[in-house]
């Protein structure tokens, strides 16, 4: 594994650091609620109606509650927005990324049909739920009088000989004479920033997903108790391209121009998790629905490189790393939820929902194990979290109307980002038939973050602004 320079620190971010650290852990352990439309029009909140392909990601029970054999896809547009402030300078940037939100097949079978009593159907499904997006663009720009990325290398060089340096950061400054050593010391140096003043601009450019490959069983009782069970398997796809710069935009420092550093990251890897879950109907309006999450090992494969120019005004240099490979494994947290539900009349269905995930239970491993202290770093530094989850479906038959919000606590313990939870508003519109239906959905995501660009100690928080759109639409057949 790479030496990383930087980590969370007391619950503030570093942006973006991809070594493999505690960002992993977050990264794959925050899940949202992808899906049908249908499903996501009442913020994924359906724990204890059931019914939906999505169910079988989160509360398995819900396949139980399918009365006819299934068939839907939904496809979804993406739309990330970020604003950032660093220094007393806004910058913003977006992405729009069109994916598979949803594809699922559920089968139903009758096991008596005069049998009033007892056993009623049995369920199989097998559903993909696209269950994160981490398409987005981060743009970082303001002018620092006070430091430079280059303070850091400087730091991490000391004591040492230019052999033993990081050769995917410090190394690369070294090649390009960002960084000389002081007259007469081969182990201590300095850098070309003689002065500060310089324009820091940062670009973040992210691709891929995860989603989970839901294979469920599932069993209704007297149609008052619905059992269910899902093996989950998870796939992540994750790019990543950041590249910082410091130029001298005034013309003040003698003998620099500018530098530029480039990350590349790629990671691919699959997991597997089981879920266990009942829905219980108590009378005809009330349902109580239950589901656990195992932890989710997933087996995780990074290919990463860094590229480093610079511009001394008479002379120009550029290196390259060698391509980085390692392999690991990150293991999220448990999850717990309940929900209830309600029927009125037929004429509307209401669900609340509560999940519990605490992150101090994240963890990474490899062979050999090198991950003892990223791992005391997350027991410290995050908490556990209470989600709350509420979805509302009026019907007017064939038609119907959905609303709902969600409320993600922030997994951080300590720190600035402590509070920074994450909310979701989200609404949609629905045509049913006997045999087939369309639903189209609209969520609205928005939270805010605080990050650094390298060492908190010497340089200024950036406050970000994070919103994000999805669009979604949902096809499917019943027989």
């Amino acid at each position: 594994m790479k030496k990383h320079i930087l980590v969370y620190i007391l619950g503030i971010v570093v942006l973006p650091l991809w070594s493999q650290n505690d960002i992993d852990a977050m990264r794959y352990s925050q899940i949202t609620f992808g899906g049908t439309a249908r499903f996501a029009s009442m913020a994924g909140s359906m724990g204890a109606l059931g019914g939906d392909i999505s169910t079988l990601s989160f509360n398995p029970a819900g396949i139980a509650v399918f009365r006819k054999t299934e068939l839907s896809i939904t496809p979804s547009v993406f739309s990330q927005t970020t604003i950032s402030d660093y220094n007393g300078r806004s910058a913003s940037d977006r992405k729009l990324n069109f994916n598979l939100g949803n594809i699922g097949f559920v089968a139903t079978f009758k096991l008596n049909e005069e049998k009033s009593k007892g056993w009623q159907t049995i369920n199989i499904g097998v559903g993909y739920n696209r269950t994160n997006n981490f398409h987005n663009r981060i743009l970082v720009e303001g002018y620092n009088k006070n430091s430079s990325l280059l303070d850091t290398y400087v730091a991490d060089a000391n004591g040492y000989s230019d052999s033993e340096f990081d050769q995917f950061s410090t190394g690369l400054a070294w090649s390009t004479w960002l960084i000389n050593p002081l007259a007469g010391d081969s182990i201590h140096y300095d850098h070309v920033i003689k002065n500060y003043g310089q324009l820091q601009r940062k670009s973040v450019e992210s691709r891929g997903s995860m989603g989970e490959t839901a294979i469920s069983f599932g069993a209704n009782y007297d149609n008052k108790l619905f059992l269910g069970g899902t093996i989950g398997v998870v796939r992540v796809r994750f790019n990543e391209e950041a590249i910082f710069e410091e130029i001298d935009t005034e013309d003040t420092i003698s003998g620099f121009k500018s530098f530029a550093y480039t990350q590349n990251l790629n990671t691919q890897g699959s997991g597997v998790n089981m879920k266990l879950g009942v829905i219980f109907k108590p009378t005809d309006w009330l349902r109580i629905g239950a589901a656990v999450h195992t932890p989710t090992s997933i087996t995780l494969s990074d290919d990463y490189s860094s590229s480093m120019k610079s511009d001394l005004e008479s002379v120009r240099y550029e290196e390259q790393s060698e391509s980085g490979k390692f392999d690991y494994t990150v293991t999220t947290p448990f999850r717990a939820i309940l929900s209830s539900g309600f029927v009125i009349n037929k004429i509307a269905v209401l669900n609340a929902e509560y999940e519990y995930v605490d992150y101090s239970y994240a963890q990474l491993s490899s062979r050999p194990n090198v991950f003892a202290e990223v791992n005391s770093m997350i027991r410290s530094n995050y908490t556990s979290t209470n989600n709350l989850r509420f979805g509302g479906e009026f019907r007017f038959d064939p038609f119907a109307l959905r609303l709902g919000y969600a409320l993600y606590g922030s997994p951080f313990k300590n720190g600035d980002n402590k509070t920074a939870s994450r909310s979701s508003y989200t609404g949609g519109i629905g045509y049913r038939s006997d045999h087939y239906f369309i639903d189209f959905a609209y969520v609205y995501t928005a939270y805010q973050q605080n990050s650094y660009l390298y060492d908190p100690d010497i340089s200024e928080p950036v406050k970000s602004k994070y919103t994000n759109s999805s669009f979604m639409l949902s096809m499917g057949v019943r027989f």
